[in-house]
């Protein structure tokens, strides 16, 4: 090698140069060569890496090497070797510089760090997008854990560029590090709340990739497309996306429609106002009239056989209608709604199904329908109540029961007076 190093040199000299120039001309020579020869070194191997490694992952079944290849792991372990014999081959190129040996060492030191810290990376990528393609991973924060190791990985990589440079041991700044431990916990305070977090969030299983949450603080309402170490991206129903510090999933509240997702429908609670004048005892004949309905004829048979035994057990005097047990067109109304909500396709028998009148108000007695429908699509979820609340609003008159609606005098005059 010293004899392949020192050719040029000795060709000059024999051409009279003087020593001096002879060895410049030498090494700019000797560095040209070295540099079009590792040049093309790097290229080969890395075409043979990549093309071999390329071949093996297709016929491969295991995703792992895919996914090596997709992020240029092959890539970067190529450029180990003209690494390694560039540093091999410095101090016979170098011997007559021992300073420029001394910083060229040192550079190509700091690059040999780097590039390991390159490979470790795309492994890491690699091991990410593996996980995330596995079903029982893919709603974990796996860009959490992947950002902690590389924030080591070039934290380990700058201790060892620092000692490289400086020539002190590790230890020297491990010492120091943990001497300005204050100032770090300071700096890196985000990322080590976010690291955290990250790691509260998946052990506690409070949101996942994919959950639908509602942080109306920031105004998020939508899926959640990814959680890192410093932020989880939410990406709302507008196709807008808000960001939040991961952190702020611990310390603060939001809601995670996850367990109405995993339960067997998604809730319908929603109120009828039903105008107070119109809520009224029913009479025989309108009670025969309701018998006609299919949906609560056999209830009303039912119930009225025991309203008339009862009043005639009592000796209730009936010419006054409020006098003993009596239906009412609310009632009625409300049995009906649930008999409805029973027979209906879309609705989920096996949960809760009610309607109950909650306290009146200013503008009616509301009676709220609570049932879950069997569809949890949203676009479904709405048509499923509008059809719902369709029929209801239809079905009133029928009761003799009406909607409250506000009087259009009322209104401006309200409107005028605020």
């Amino acid at each position: 090698m010293k004899e392949l190093t020192r050719y040029f040199y000795d060709l000059f000299l024999s051409y009279g140069f003087s020593e001096t120039i002879a060895e410049y001309l030498n090494i700019a020579i000797d560095i040209t060569i070295l540099a079009i020869v590792l040049f093309v070194i790097d290229r080969v191997v890395r075409k043979v890496f990549v093309t071999v490694f390329e071949a093996y992952a297709e016929r491969s079944k295991n995703t792992f090497d895919d996914y090596l290849v997709k992020n240029k792991t092959f890539d970067h372990l190529a450029h180990i070797v003209p690494l390694s014999l560039i540093i091999w081959i410095l101090p016979e190129l170098f011997i007559a510089f021992p300073t420029a040996e001394k910083y060229l060492e040192l550079l190509f030191d700091i690059m040999a760090i780097i590039l390991v810290i390159w490979i470790v990376r795309s492994i890491l990528r690699t091991l990410r997008d593996f996980l995330k393609s596995l079903k029982s991973f893919k709603d974990k924060p796996i860009d959490s854990y992947v950002q902690v190791f590389m924030i080591f990985a070039w934290s380990i990589g700058a201790i060892l560029i620092f000692s490289s440079i400086t020539g002190k041991p590790i230890w020297t700044f491990l010492t120091a590090l943990g001497a300005m431990s204050a100032v770090i916990l300071l700096i890196f305070k985000d990322t080590i709340l976010g690291f955290v977090a990250s790691v509260q969030v998946a052990v506690n299983d409070t949101v996942r990739i994919g959950d639908w949450i509602t942080m109306e603080k920031y105004g998020a309402d939508g899926d959640v497309v990814e959680i890192n170490l410093s932020s989880v991206k939410v990406q709302n129903f507008d196709k807008t996306i808000t960001t939040i510090p991961t952190y702020y999933l611990t310390t603060d509240s939001f809601r995670n429609w996850r367990g109405m997702m995993d339960s067997g429908g998604r809730r319908i609670k929603r109120s009828l106002l039903i105008k107070t004048s119109s809520i009224s005892f029913l009479t025989q004949e309108h009670v025969t009239k309701l018998k006609k309905v299919a949906l609560i004829q056999e209830y009303l048979e039912k119930i009225q056989q025991d309203i008339d035994l009862y009043n005639t057990e009592h000796h209730v005097d009936k010419e006054i209608l409020i006098n003993g047990r009596n239906l009412t067109n609310m009632g009625v109304f409300r049995k009906y709604v649930e008999a409805y909500l029973e027979n209906h396709p879309y609705i989920n028998q096996k949960m809760t199904i009610m309607s109950r009148q909650l306290e009146p108000t200013a503008q009616g007695i509301p009676l709220e329908i609570y049932a879950f429908s069997n569809d949890k699509v949203w676009k479904n979820y709405e048509k499923i109540m509008a059809d719902i609340f369709d029929h209801l609003l239809s079905a009133i008159p029928y009761f003799n029961l009406e909607i409250f609606e506000l009087n259009p005098v009322y209104a401006l005059e309200f409107r005028n007076e605020g």
